[in-house]
């Protein structure tokens, strides 16, 4: 500022810098004197838009893993049950006739549950038991009850 200075501390200002402030409206002043705060509504937006395609991804990710969980689930069940009636087979020389049958002679603790499903409710094949004398049936193969397709989207759950 180019003014002398009077009695009190204030300055005295020339004229023609008292018109160069004349110019500026009140709200553009304070505007040009403090440095404005806070985020604009795009930048509000792009935060906010980044963020949900971030949340899109963890969710799409999450849900691979948890289908591919449940299908690792269902492998070894499958297998161990199947496992289970062959062993009963080669002990009992004959088919159980339900898989009931592999928890009451301690071949498994318990029926597990259909991971697929949620239930117990397996589909069970039957086949003519070679070891029976009079042509009877026995559990030969276990199924999941679940006819959605797998990850691949190549077989269904129950052709497993």
């Amino acid at each position: 500022m180019n003014g002398k200075r009077v009695a009190g501390g204030a300055s005295r200002v020339s004229g023609r810098e008292a018109g160069a402030g004349a110019r500026h409206s009140f709200s553009q002043r304070l505007a040009l004197r403090r440095p404005q705060s806070g985020f604009t509504l795009l930048e509000l937006m792009i935060v906010i838009s980044i963020l949900v395609i971030l949340a899109m991804i963890a969710v799409a990710q999450y849900n691979k893993t948890v289908l591919a969980a449940k299908e690792a689930t269902l492998r070894e069940d499958l297998f161990q049950m199947r496992r289970m009636i062959d062993q009963y087979y080669a002990d009992k020389a004959k088919l159980p006739q339900s898989l009931d049958d592999l928890v009451t002679a301690g071949y498994v603790t318990e029926i597990p549950v259909d991971p697929m499903t949620d239930q117990r409710d397996w589909q069970v094949e039957f086949g003519e038991d070679p070891g029976s004398s009079d042509n009877s049936q026995g559990v030969i193969n276990v199924r999941s009850a679940s006819n959605d397709l797998d990850s691949e989207g190549s077989r269904r759950y129950s052709e497993w």
